[in-house]
Parts: C-alpha cells; sequence; structure tokens
C-alpha cells in the first residue's frame, strides 16, 4: 500500500511540476484548519494559513517574503512536537539539537540560507532570532521549544533586520501560541514508543466571564536515552579520576540521548471592550536531562607529535620515569595536579600497584554508534521561564500593541566528550540569564487603504554570566571561565507598504538600532599549566613576572596569579540602519511577483575561551559585527481554483564579516574572519488533485561560498563551505484520507527529506561531515466518527540513516568526538477531545 500511494504522489507532483512549470516559494501549510486559518473552501481546495510576518494578519500568499508556515494541526499529523524537528520540511533551512561541548539537546543550532550560529555561548549571539509570541528568546539555549498549545509556527528566511531587528540577519522563526477559547473544554495526548517513551500533554480551556477567558497546557516527556554507557573491559587496576575535577553538578547516566522535562503554560484573555485586548501568558520548563549522546571519533595522544600537545603530554607523563621528567624539565607538570593531589609522572612504571592510569589511545573507540565507555559527568538540567503582557487597542484606523516581557533560563550541564572511563577532555558549563523587553507597534491603513504602515519603538536589556569549567587530559589543563555579560538596545522601526495601483504596490522599511555591550572575563588556569611547561616550576608572583619576560606569556592579574583573561571591565557600542525596498505586481488576484532589497546585521562580542596566558599589554580579543544584504525575487501563485499552491524565490546575500568560530589550539576562537556570497533558490508546492490526497513537496538549492578570508584562521580557505549548510534539500509529504463507512476516517501520512552532504564545523572536518541524507518518517491515524478521540502509530528514520549531527576535531585537547543522529524509533499516540 505504501508504494502506492507513492506512486500516486509521484504523478501527481510530476504532473504539477510539468503544467505549471515549477516556480514555487516559502509558503506551504497544511490544508487542515488551524485556529488562525481561513475555513475550508467549498471547491475542497488548500485551506488558507494566516501569518504575522508583517505585524499584521495576513493571508501568507499576500505577504512579500519567503515564509515557510505550519499549522498545529500539520505539526500534530507528523508527530512533532518540538523546533529543532520542523527544519526536515522547510528548504534551506537546518535546525540541530545541540552544539559542540554543549551536552544539551535543549541548545537550538539554527541556519537560514547559510547564516546561523554553532555555539550556545553568552557573548555569542544567534544568527537566526527565535520569538515566541513576539518576544524574542536571546540565548540558543532552551530555543529548541516544545510546541505546546502552539496555532502555529512561521519560518521567515533571510534578513529581518527591518520588523524583527535583533540579530534575524539570517532569518526569523516565530511561534504563536493559542489563544483562550470562549468555551468550556480541553485535549489530553499521551505518546508510548521506543526507549520506553511517556509522554503526556494536554490543555484545558475555561472561560471565567464573557470578557476573560483562561487556559492551561502541559506537557511531561520522559524516554531513555539510545546510546548505553557500557564498562570498559580493562585488565588490571586503573585510577579513574573524573569526580576529582569541578563540574556543575554530577550525574553519571547509563543512557545518554534521553528525555525527562516538563512544560506548562497558563494564558488570560482579557476583553473589558471591544476596542481593548489584554492577554497575560506565562510559560514554565524543567528539564533535567542525561546528557546528549556522544561518540568518540578520533583520538590524539602522540608525545612526538606537537599539534597533539595534550592528549601527547599526559600519556608522556604516565609512561615515563619520574627521574626521566625530571631530567627534561617536565616533572612539575606531570607533578600534583590542581584537584587532584597525586601526580602524573611515572605512574604506570613506577612499580606501585594501584596507582596506574590507562594510557590514551584508541581503544576506547566502541566501533558502535549506540555505546560508550563515557563515564563522566552527563546531564543538562534547565529551568527556563517567562512573563508577557500583549495589550492591544483598536483605534479604529489604526492598532496600538503593547508587549511587555520579562524571562529568566537557569542552566547547567556536563559532557564526557573522550567517551573512556578517564578524565580526558570534559565540559561543564552554568548559565544565569535574565531579559526583559519593551515593544510598541503602531499598524494601520491610510489613504484609503492604499497606504499600510507599521511603526514600533523596542528596549532591550538582558544580563547574566556565563562559568566554564574545562578540564584537559588528565588535568594537565584546567579551565576556570566566569564571563560576565549585559546587553541593552534601542530601536525604532517603520514599514510602508503602498499601492501605486491596485496591481502595483512599493515597500519602504527601516530600523535604526543602538545597542551597548558590557563584558568581564575572568578565565583563570587553575592548574598553572604554563608556569609548569614553560619554567617548569610551580606559579607564583616571581614566576609570573619571568614567565612574561622571558616566553611572553602573561598573566595578568598580580593578585590573582592564575588568571588568564585580561583585566578590565569591557565595552563596545553598535549603531546600525537596516532599510528595505520592496516592489509587488500582483497581475491576477492568484499571483503575486515579488522583488525586495533588504539588510541584516547582527552585533558583535568578545572571545572568551581563551587558554592560553595573552601577550604583554593585551586587552579582551574583541570582534565586531555581521552585516547582509540581501536580494530577493519571487512568485506566490494560487491555481486551479485553489487546488495548487506554488511558490518560488531566488536569493542572492552578500555576507560580511562573518563571526567564524574556529580552533587555535584548545581555544575555540572568534573573529570577523571572512566574506562569503550565498546564493540559491526554494521552491515549495502544495497540491489538493482530489479531496482525499493533500501533497506537499518542497526544494531548495544554496551555494555559500567564502570570497576572503583573513589570514591566519586555522583550518579555512576560500574553498571551504559554510558549515551546517546543504547545496540541495528535497522533501515530498502525501496524505491520503480514507472515508469509512461510520464516519470515522485513516489519514496516511508519509514525510521523506533528502538532504545533500554538509559540514558541521567551520573547519569542514571529514570526522564530524554529515553525508548525504535519506529521511523517511511515517504515520497512519484513526478519527473516530465524532471526532472526539483519534490513535496515531507512526514512525521516525524508517530508512535508519544515522549521522553527526554536532561535533568538535580538538587535536590540541586529544580527541575528536560527535552526536549521532536518532535511530529508528515508532510511537503510539493516542488523543481525546472533551
Amino acid at each position: 500500500m505504501g508504494s502506492y500511494f507513492f506512486d500516486v504522489a509521484r504523478i501527481a507532483f510530476l504532473a504539477g511540476v510539468s503544467g505549471l512549470a515549477l516556480v514555487s516559494a516559502p509558503a506551504f501549510a497544511q490544508s487542515q484548519a488551524g485556529a488562525a486559518q481561513a475555513p475550508q473552501a467549498d471547491n475542497n481546495g488548500l485551506t488558507e494559513i494566516v501569518v504575522t510576518a508583517t505585524k499584521r494578519a495576513e493571508n501568507v500568499q499576500d505577504v512579500p517574503i519567503a515564509i515557510t508556515a505550519f499549522s498545529a494541526d500539520a505539526l500534530a499529523q507528523k508527530g512533532i512536537t518540538e523546533v529543532v524537528s520542523v527544519g526536515n520540511l522547510a528548504p534551506n533551512v537546518t535546525l540541530d539539537a545541540g552544539t559542540p561541548f554543549s551536552g544539551s539537546s535543549s541548545v537550538l543550532a539554527a541556519y537560514i540560507r547559510g547564516i546561523g550560529q554553532n555555539d550556545f555561548a553568552f557573548n555569542l549571539d544567534p544568527g537566526v532570532g527565535i520569538y515566541l509570541d513576539g518576544v524574542y528568546l536571546a540565548r540558543s539555549v532552551g530555543a529548541n521549544q516544545d510546541l505546546l498549545d502552539i496555532e502555529r509556527i512561521e519560518i521567515l528566511k533571510g534578513p529581518q533586520g527591518t520588523l524583527f531587528g535583533r540579530n534575524t540577519i539570517g532569518g526569523a522563526i516565530s511561534i504563536v501560541t493559542r489563544d483562550p477559547e470562549p468555551v468550556f473544554g480541553g485535549k489530553l495526548q499521551a505518546t508510548t514508543g521506543s526507549f520506553n517513551r511517556i509522554d503526556v500533554k494536554g490543555a484545558l480551556n475555561v472561560p471565567i466571564s464573557d470578557n476573560l477567558l483562561s487556559s492551561v497546557s502541559f506537557s511531561v516527556k520522559n524516554r531513555d536515552g539510545y546510546q548505553k554507557v557500557i564498562p570498559f573491559p580493562a585488565d588490571g587496576a586503573y585510577v579513574d579520576e573524573e569526580d576529582s575535577f569541578p563540574s556543575f553538578g554530577s550525574g553519571h547516566p547509563s543512557t545518554l540521548g534521553g528525555d525527562d522535562e516538563w512544560t506548562v503554560r497558563a494564558k488570560l484573555k482579557w476583553t473589558p471592550t471591544d476596542t481593548l485586548k489584554v492577554v497575560l501568558a506565562g510559560d514554565y520548563l524543567h528539564q533535567s536531562n542525561n546528557g546528549v549522546a556522544s561518540s568518540l571519533l578520533a583520538t590524539y595522544g602522540d608525545p612526538s607529535d606537537s599539534a597533539q600537545v595534550f592528549g601527547g603530554l599526559y600519556n608522556l607523563c604516565i609512561g615515563t620515569p619520574a627521574t626521566t621528567m625530571a631530567a627534561i624539565g617536565l616533572d612539575a607538570l606531570c607533578g600534583t595536579r590542581a584537584s587532584v593531589g597525586t601526580p602524573l609522572a611515572g605512574v604506570n612504571v613506577d612499580e606501585v600497584s594501584g596507582n596506574d592510569h590507562l594510557t590514551w589511545g584508541d581503544q576506547f573507540l566502541t566501533g558502535d554508534k549506540d555505546k560508550t565507555y563515557a563515564t563522566g559527568n552527563n546531564f543538562s538540567r534547565l529551568k527556563n521561564w517567562g512573563l508577557a503582557l500583549t495589550a492591544s487597542l483598536d483605534l479604529g484606523a489604526a492598532e496600538l500593541k503593547s508587549i511587555t516581557a520579562y524571562r529568566k533560563l537557569d542552566w547547567s550541564s556536563a559532557q564526557d566528550e573522550d567517551g573512556s572511563p578517564l578524565a580526558l577532555l570534559e565540559t561543564s558549563f552554568q548559565m544565569k540569564q535574565e531579559q526583559f523587553s519593551q515593544e510598541l507597534q503602531l499598524t494601520g491603513e491610510a489613504a484609503g487603504g492604499r497606504l499600510k504602515y507599521v511603526g514600533g519603538l523596542y528596549y532591550f536589556v538582558e544580563k547574566g554570566n556565563l562559568h566554564d569549567f574545562v578540564t584537559f587530559p588528565g588535568g594537565l589543563l584546567q579551565i576556570d571561565g566566569q564571563n560576565l555579560l549585559k546587553t541593552k538596545s534601542y530601536a525604532a522601526y517603520a514599514n510602508l507598504n503602498y499601492e501605486l495601483t491596485d496591481q502595483l504596490s512599493v515597500t519602504f522599511g527601516a530600523r535604526y538600532t543602538i545597542e551597548q555591550k558590557h563584558f568581564e572575563g575572568f578565565q583563570r588556569d587553575v592548574n598553572g599549566t604554563f608556569y609548569k611547561l614553560v619554567l617548569n616550576d610551580q606559579p607564583s608572583e616571581a614566576n609570573r613576572q619571568l614567565l612574561c619576560a622571558v616566553a611572553n606569556f602573561c598573566y595578568p592579574d598580580a593578585s590573582d596569579i592564575l588568571r588568564i583573561y585580561p583585566l578590565g571591565n569591557n565595552h563596545q557600542k553598535f549603531t546600525n540602519f537596516s532599510p528595505k525596498i520592496g516592489l509587488e505586481y500582483r497581475p491576477t488576484s492568484d499571483l503575486m511577483v515579488y522583488a525586495s532589497y533588504s539588510k541584516g546585521y547582527k552585533s558583535g562580542g568578545w572571545t572568551t575561551r581563551l587558554t592560553t596566558p595573552a601577550v604583554a599589554g593585551a586587552t579582551a580579543p574583541s570582534f565586531g559585527p555581521e552585516k547582509a544584504t540581501s536580494w530577493e525575487l519571487g512568485i506566490k501563485s494560487e491555481l486551479a481554483d485553489r487546488k495548487v499552491i506554488l511558490n518560488v524565490a531566488g536569493f542572492y546575500t552578500d555576507y560580511k564579516g562573518i563571526q567564524l568560530n574556529f580552533q587555535v589550539g584548545t581555544s575555540p576562537t572568534l573573529a570577523n574572519a571572512g566574506d562569503a556570497e550565498i546564493y540559491g533558490f526554494e521552491a515549495e508546492l502544495q497540491a489538493r488533485p482530489v479531496p482525499a490526497l493533500t501533497l506537499q513537496a518542497a526544494v531548495g538549492y544554496t551555494h555559500a561560498r567564502y570570497t576572503d578570508v583573513l589570514f591566519g584562521v586555522t583550518g579555512v580557505t576560500t574553498d571551504s563551505k559554510l558549515s551546517k549548510t546543504p547545496s540541495w534539500k528535497f522533501s515530498f509529504s502525501p496524505q491520503y484520507t480514507i472515508d469509512l463507512a461510520s464516519g470515522g476516517d485513516f489519514v496516511i501520512g508519509v514525510d521523506y527529506t533528502h538532504t545533500s552532504s554538509l559540514f558541521n564545523n567551520t573547519e569542514n572536518s571529514a570526522l564530524v561531515a554529515r553525508p548525504a541524507t535519506d529521511i523517511l518518517n511515517g504515520s497512519i491515524t484513526y478519527h473516530e466518527p465524532d471526532g472526539r478521540w483519534s490513535l496515531s502509530l507512526g514512525g521516525t528514520n524508517l530508512l535508519k540513516e544515522r549521522y553527526i549531527t554536532s561535533g568538535q576535531v580538538s587535536v590540541a585537547g586529544g580527541a575528536a568526538y560527535g552526536t549521532w543522529s536518532r535511530p529508528r524509533e515508532w510511537y503510539l499516540t493516542g488523543r481525546v477531545n472533551f
């Protein structure tokens, strides 16, 4: 039967392509009606979906922006429950859960048309803005939101600097949750599946009075990890020192890659008059996961190779007699280490029982993606909550809206990246962040409805800290990094659309931003590594001065002789003007051709992850903003009496001052290290050739290459590809409904996505590269006649494709590691409406 439906879908799709010349674009919506959609057309055509991409409610087909939009019903039918899964069906979009060494699937690595950010650091802003009911989420930590009780999700492609502002240089992802409804009722959903999965979610509407409505929703997710922690088959005794090194908590799970979290969201909607609406919303996420799956991919521990510095030193220390280490001037480095009161020098050759250490090498490669010897700390614990007050006042010809929001997160994580029972490469982080934002919007019409305008003022303030603990091989280098950051941003914006004729209109938009950033870094070399390595002596004030004089390794603080980071409270101020110019032509009511020019901007910051002392007189290493100038040409069309929606967009982006994250020794370093040109197209098709069959297809192509690379950037040339950016992406989603004589129905849906190869890191490392993939998900759902309950059986990754979603190659740190995608899984979901 599956083959039959594929054949039907293929024929219908090819017929549509050949007959309509496949010009598609950014906007495809599920045919089932959601809260923001217009009623189903009598002719069994496709359902409209309404978006707020221009800060006003409009049919997605009337918005001259490349948008991919999904209703809540569409996501439920596909079994999609979090932001990252939406990326599979959106062309030129890559969304991954987790970034290198974050240890958390709540971190979102988002890329649109080659622009994004693959990091969670507080000093680095994301390149794709995430918005929850119009509120900007400033951190990528917690951005992989649970799509709980939502109305729709919109993915806006290309720079959105005019209307969305902060750090939407690649695009924006807007999550819109459902408002309370004026009837008592609710829904409950339970899911079981692979790895002892038990998910429960529900939503309840409670009208309090005619003008005061409320709703509450919740989600609980529990699932075992898909990667097992297995004992290392060591012969003889060895020392396990993992818990001797600092970590923001303790967690030694038996599996990795599981879920343990709950979310609650509540809303109050008050309409005291016909012209005033006030919505108070709150959400809270509590996550206590056992850490992301991580596999050791390669080891670097050759003492004869200086590039493998710390893995090589570890092996040299444990395998060389202490007297020899003293003779070559390494007895201080291989001696007693901070946090551990034992030396490494000669422990494997001193004939003392019970103190032997395992040699670092390839014996820790398990050869199985779903097994690891990593017994160190692995966990992610997150508390993320927010409150938002949205007030809308109808002024007749205009609407005034105020969005006031406060958010706070508290996150700690740890990841054992060496895949062994040794403390070779381990990280732990703690982030505390809070933000406040206030936005005023005025939207309306003038000139007899020919002029549509949006204007606004925006204020944003964020403060917090990110504290790092990083243990390099055997504790020979131990980093304790406390970083304090604060940002203030002010902006004013306007967007005007004027109809010159009934068919031709122009758009002018602009945003002016002033941003102030403050940062102070307190990174410390806890073990005094460079005192020991260069001087073969312990840290002291005299040695601090000597080390700076003889080797230009300068610990800057006489009151803290282990501090690496340059002294001072650092300040940067950025100003930016982001314009947009557009032209729209509507030859018929069902066809729009548009062209646009726009600019985007992402603010700069400082490199915080220093692992070596700086040269004399050095200041905090800073980087400037990124800028993107983009041209787009698109067509949006409705054909065959709205039985076909076919859209296309082509784009060209000049991308300047790219904030590249590349390795310098053991330090992940940030710099405006390159420029690039990005061009391509995307096409999206939706068709309903017969009432029972809905077809969706999308294809995207992106050419993303560096045109200039700063001299000295490690591992990057003009031949390199931008990370997380495949050249091609194609998706196809047929859905077929079988009506039953009883009045119920079966809905069969399949989602297939082909993605060409991509690189997960800046250096285009083959070890963590992702080959071309073919992902197939599917489900069958039964709806009972009265629509009160339904039952879905589905599977994900049915072709059993496995690929690296995130990883790092740290030759100096001793290891390359990566997270493999989830294996094939099944699920069974029951839903009840009441």
